[in-house]
């Protein structure tokens, strides 16, 4: 993965890329342009954590509804 790909996976923009992951801007823009098996594993760790919010929150904006009963009459 490249640093390019990461940040824009991230929320397109260093700053977003560093709040996702938990480290400073600086951390992030002192990425090297292709990334470490570590940074890696931190960047998928974050696009699920984010995947699982977004389930997350969609889940409680949705009301829930009774499924009506059918009855034959």
């Amino acid at each position: 993965m490249n640093k390019a790909e990461a940040i824009q996976q991230l929320g397109g923009s260093i700053p977003a890329a560093a709040k996702a992951i938990g480290v400073s801007y600086q951390a992030v823009n002192q990425w090297p342009d292709v990334l470490p098996a570590r940074i890696v594993d931190r960047v998928q760790a974050a696009l699920w954590r984010m995947q699982q919010e977004k389930s997350s929150s969609q889940e409680l904006a949705q009301p829930s509804t009774p499924e009506k009963e059918v009855g034959n009459a």
